[in-house]
């Protein structure tokens, strides 16, 4: 039995901790925070609001119960799931609104009546779509990205095609559908993805697959209550958790890691996988020299969003809200330059609203609603008070119009969260919120690698590594990690033997 640590208990960390913890090995995590989940924590208010900080969206079911069902659990288990219907709307000019329905034949009616012929499309566009995400979250997202041997299979080989990883989504999408609205949707996932639709491939249409048919999910709760069972399970297996407990230092000594300093103190480790920001890790924690990248690699990276948060306690119901809601009401193209290509504060935002006390009770007091809005922005900006005042009002405007009530004098709890909170809360590099850019040069082996390439048993894990940035990626993240550090512990103990 070795003895491991894990830096942070966002989903990576506790993914990685759970397998590590029930391959039989002594397994400390240790996080910053008071409380388990990183971007996924909960903030529980005096006056009875439960507001999930981060995730929002539970999507890719499947990953969840693959999971859990590693560890003898189903979810069901553990907490309720609620498929919604609709599963979102989307909000476009003039007030102008499409209900997107769980049922895929009622989708394909409604993509009709705005574009005739338009739900013949779908079909084709939705069978290449569960091509790629069958491929892709049954078998890319599981490989390490080490090598491009990992790649020579002979099926995957001739699927590269049917893949469309050298294409591009927007010019995909266009193929299928011309009416702007349409378009919108179909385009609206790849915003959370980290790159102008011109600049993703054409690969990740397995999104829409994902949201459009197999549904949008809602755990009971809250996403806390993933979190809260992901601990459960890996204290089942022996992991042990250390709160409040910032790793300030990684020890080495030749060409491995010797342990970690935390609160001044140095514990010993066989194996560290860091689960926390990969950059803060490797430019804050590293001696210079067992880097796998230097500070110029990161600046050039693309990155995805960091966003404007709003947590909101509304003193009445709005029922014209549904659980998700998209304000779509101005241009997607204009919203995405000023994040990528010309890093400033929104002129026109788009924005996201979630409401969960439409579904469910247990997040706000009788009576009230629960509110969560979002704003996408570059990453990096300067981030002031009064700015994030001033675009609350601009959403507030659009918000109440929208609905046709007054929402500001009932505001009964308020809360903001932008880049200098994703920078002191999760030590995100320039305050992004989502990690890496899914581009084309940002995708399988061309992500920073889930292993130092001079540290033997030091590993990497989370949004910024392989598969990539989201919560169902960030689960698979840590179970390779974890399968990583059993392979070289297993090495170590035949070299040992021998």
């Amino acid at each position: 039995m070795a003895n491991v640590a894990v830096i942070g208990a966002g989903f990576s960390g506790l993914s990685a901790a759970a397998y590590l913890g029930a391959a039989g090995h002594e397994v400390h995590v240790f996080e910053k925070n008071s409380t388990a989940g990183g971007r996924a924590r909960q903030l529980h208010t005096h006056n009875g609001y439960v507001f999930d900080m981060g995730p929002s969206w539970y999507w890719m079911p499947g990953v969840f119960e693959s999971f859990f069902g590693d560890f003898g659990y189903k979810v069901s288990d553990l907490y309720q799931l609620q498929l919604l219907d609709p599963s979102f709307e989307v909000i476009y000019k003039n007030r102008e609104k499409l209900s997107i329905p769980e049922n895929y034949e009622k989708l394909r009616e409604l993509f009709e009546s705005v574009e005739k012929g338009s739900a013949a499309r779908l079909d084709r566009f939705m069978e290449e779509a569960r091509y790629k995400y069958e491929q892709g979250m049954e078998n890319l997202v599981y490989m390490p990205g080490l090598s491009l041997t990992e790649f020579a299979d002979i099926s995957l080989i001739k699927g590269a095609l049917r893949l469309q990883v050298f294409s591009s989504f927007s010019k995909h999408v266009r193929k299928f559908f011309r009416d702007p609205k349409l378009i919108a949707l179909m385009e609206f996932p790849v915003l959370f993805l980290g790159a102008m639709p011109q600049d993703t491939p054409a690969l990740y249409s397995l999104m829409n697959y994902a949201g459009l048919k197999l549904g949008t999910w809602y755990p009971h709760g809250g996403f806390g209550k993933i979190i809260e069972s992901m601990v459960k399970v890996s204290e089942e297996n022996g992991v042990s958790f250390h709160f409040n407990s910032a790793v300030t230092a990684i020890s080495t000594e030749g060409n491995r890691v010797k342990g970690l300093e935390v609160d001044g103190k140095l514990t010993y480790f066989d194996a560290v996988v860091a689960a926390a920001d990969y950059e803060h890790v490797e430019n804050k924690l590293l001696p210079p020299q067992f880097k796998n990248y230097d500070s110029e690699y990161w600046k050039k990276k693309t990155f995805a969003p960091s966003c404007l948060i709003f947590y909101l306690g509304i003193s009445k119901r709005l029922p014209e809200l549904e659980h998700h809601t998209l304000f779509f009401d101005e241009d997607l193209f204009d919203h995405s330059v000023e994040i990528y290509k010309d890093p400033k504060w929104p002129t026109k935002p788009l924005f996201y609203v979630c409401c969960p006390s439409r579904t469910d009770d247990s997040v706000a007091p009788q009576g009230h609603e629960n509110l969560f809005l979002l704003m996408p922005l570059a990453p990096g900006l300067e981030d002031r008070e009064d700015l994030r005042e001033k675009f609350f009002s601009v959403m507030m405007e659009r918000l109440e119009k929208q609905t046709k009530t007054s929402i500001r004098p009932f505001l009964d709890y308020k809360q903001s969260y932008c880049v200098n909170d994703f920078v002191n809360d999760y030590n995100s590099f320039r305050g992004n919120a989502y990690g890496l850019a899914n581009t084309l040069l940002q995708t399988a082996i061309l992500k920073p690698k889930i292993r130092n390439r001079k540290l033997k048993n030091l590993f990497y894990a989370g949004q910024l590594t392989v598969p990539g940035p989201g919560v169902p990626p960030s689960l698979i993240s840590g179970k390779i990690a974890a399968q990583q550090v059993i392979n070289e512990l297993k090495k170590q103990k035949n070299e040992v033997t021998v």
